[in-house]
């Protein structure tokens, strides 16, 4: 089973409804047993970084995030859901993150000709091959949509790159967890295909 993490803050049913494209099966809760019980978990997110760690913290969501990611089991995030793992985030002020993941979250820094959020289609770089990107081709494209970027402590996390006027984070892998700037549910065939791989790897990936 995958286990959607209902928090407010993201386009739940696109992301359900992409892994049903694949034909698996997703739920949407904010019950931490459910979370428990399911097999691979799913972080999305669309919004305020202050107000999604605020819901999170509320709904008593922070302790099984952090129990689902530590049991091993495909936990994947996807753009305020990357976010969200990192130690802190600069948008609006400084707020802790879920601190899973070394570094912080920044605006983009970029001259007036680039818009700010950077939204639409970018190639990618891939850095590491992660599973949930096998056969993905060098340079496909995915959607984004956001005004902020990671920054990791350790660039050896960093699965996939993009460019807007400088390199910027597309997506990370670290052992069992996945996590995109992008939204795969948006991304079309290619997005589709990642949400497969996850879908269909095996329940523990040493990376």
């Amino acid at each position: 089973m995958i286990a959607i993490i209902d928090y407010q803050m993201g386009n739940l049913r696109s992301v359900q409804k992409g892994f049903e494209r694949v034909g698996h099966e997703a739920i949407v809760t904010s019950d931490p047993r459910e979370l428990q019980r399911a097999e691979r978990v799913v972080l999305p997110g669309v919004g305020a970084f202050e107000d999604a760690i605020a819901e999170l913290r509320r709904r008593d969501l922070i302790g099984p995030i952090k129990d689902a990611i530590a049991s091993g089991k495909p936990f994947l995030g996807i753009c305020l859901g990357l976010q969200l793992l990192f130690d802190v985030s600069y948008e609006g002020g400084e707020w802790e993150g879920l601190g899973i993941i070394g570094g912080k979250v920044v605006r983009f820094d970029v001259p007036p000709e680039y818009k700010v959020p950077h939204m639409g289609w970018n190639g990618c770089h891939v850095a590491r091959r992660s599973p949930v990107l096998a056969e993905t081709a060098e340079g496909t494209h995915f959607y984004f949509v956001h005004s902020y970027h990671c920054v990791p402590d350790d660039e050896s996390v960093v699965s996939l790159a993009a460019e807007y006027h400088r390199s910027f984070v597309a997506a990370v892998w670290k052992d069992n967890l996945f996590a995109t700037q992008f939204h795969p549910e948006k991304s079309q065939a290619e997005g589709l295909k990642l949400l497969k791989n996850f879908a269909e790897m095996k329940t523990s990936v040493p990376a």
